[in-house]
């Protein structure tokens, strides 16, 4: 019986096993070292593809194009045959040199055209567009011969090597599935002119070209899929690092925890210093309690200066009766109050009327004691 520990398998980072998805922070790194999931296999499957669907579109116009090309240099030759020994002129030559490679340039032009948006788009659809210098940046990682032995023996490796095998078995079975229906044309390209001979083997060739991308795209789409899975896994990240990188981001909860508290107190001593300034303190009577002042010189409505619940409730009317405040009961009200306004915000309409009513009773009251009734 063989002994083996699973653990050994298992990706560690700082903390501990890396279970933990990437957070956002992490890809955003990720992505501007330029780490990200993407697939070669889908720019060189979608090249080959175009590169033979253009060709079976343009092949009539490049074969008109380089016949010309050729009746062109034939043409001048007499330019320089002709000239009598040591005499020809180096200008004559660069002339034609010159004009034949733009004309060969020109031909050629759309299908380095094709090839270029095909690879630029290619990794656009895979990633969007952001680019970055940091791969172009020189690491000591990448000649370390462990970091090197590592990349030789995983799971990526193993993985290159089934679509190498797979590619060329793929190859050579769509290469002789198509040549063996064909070798019958092939024995009597002998007997054909030149240019129906190349027009033939051209048909064959582009036709071959396409069946054969095609399936490179199957592989392509595979590979894409498995190294979006890669990449996330690789992007895992241990529970350590999450809460280490939450503080980083945004503070030790503990540290934030006592300065909001610190906020908290600070509010309340706020909120109890205006206390004296209310004209009235409306209670469940228990649990809530809402200090309300009204001054229609500086308020369209009533303001809440202070509202608590339970312990706090309970020192509001505590310091309601020492500074003589009227403390008037309404339950509904109350709630309504501590849960909809805010400490220094004014009443909604909504609750104006019964808002009205209670500061309606207070000041009558305030008036009996002052002896004006």
């Amino acid at each position: 019986m063989l002994e083996y520990n699973l653990q050994f398998f298992a990706k560690e980072g700082p903390g501990g096993e890396k279970t933990e998805p990437a957070t956002q922070k992490k890809l955003d790194d990720a992505r501007k070292e330029g780490q990200v999931a993407k697939s070669k296999e889908i720019a060189n499957g979608l090249g080959l593809l175009s590169l033979f669907l253009l060709l079976k579109i343009w092949i009539g116009h490049i074969s008109v194009s380089f016949l010309e090309l050729y009746g062109g240099i034939y043409n001048r030759l007499p330019e320089v045959v002709n000239m009598p020994y040591g005499t020809v002129p180096v200008a004559n030559i660069e002339s034609i040199l010159t004009q034949n490679i733009q004309n060969f340039f020109l031909v050629m032009l759309p299908i380095f055209l094709v090839g270029v948006i095909v690879a630029f788009g290619s990794d656009v659809v895979q990633v969007k567009w952001k680019p970055t210098a940091k791969t172009l940046e020189p690491k000591l990682s990448k000649i370390n011969p462990i970091s090197g032995f590592k990349k030789i023996i995983s799971l990526n490796s193993l993985v290159e090597l089934v679509k190498s095998v797979a590619k060329i078995g793929l190859i050579v079975y769509i290469t002789w599935s198509y040549i063996k229906d064909k070798l019958q044309i092939l024995f009597y390209l002998m007997d054909m002119s030149i240019l129906s001979a190349v027009q033939e083997i051209g048909t064959i060739v582009i036709d071959l070209g396409i069946r054969i991308a095609a399936v490179y795209m199957i592989i392509a789409l595979l590979d894409l899929i498995y190294q979006r899975w890669k990449f996330s896994d690789d992007m895992k990240m241990t529970k350590q690092e999450v809460k280490d990188e939450y503080k980083d981001q945004e503070g030790d909860p503990q540290i934030k925890g006592k300065q909001r508290q610190r906020m908290q107190e600070a509010s309340r001593r706020r909120m109890m210093q205006a206390l004296p300034e209310a004209d009235v303190v409306i209670t469940n009577p228990t649990h809530y309690a809402v200090a309300l002042k009204y001054d229609s010189e500086l308020y369209a409505a009533p303001i809440v200066l202070a509202k608590g619940a339970d312990y706090l409730a309970a020192k509001i009317k505590e310091e309601a009766k020492a500074y003589d405040i009227e403390i008037y009961e309404n339950k509904p009200l109350a709630r309504m109050l501590y849960a909809n306004v805010d400490v220094g915000a004014q009443i909604p309409g909504e609750l104006y009327p019964a808002v009205a009513e209670v500061l309606a009773y207070v000041y009558h009251l305030r008036d009996q004691k002052a002896g004006r009734y």
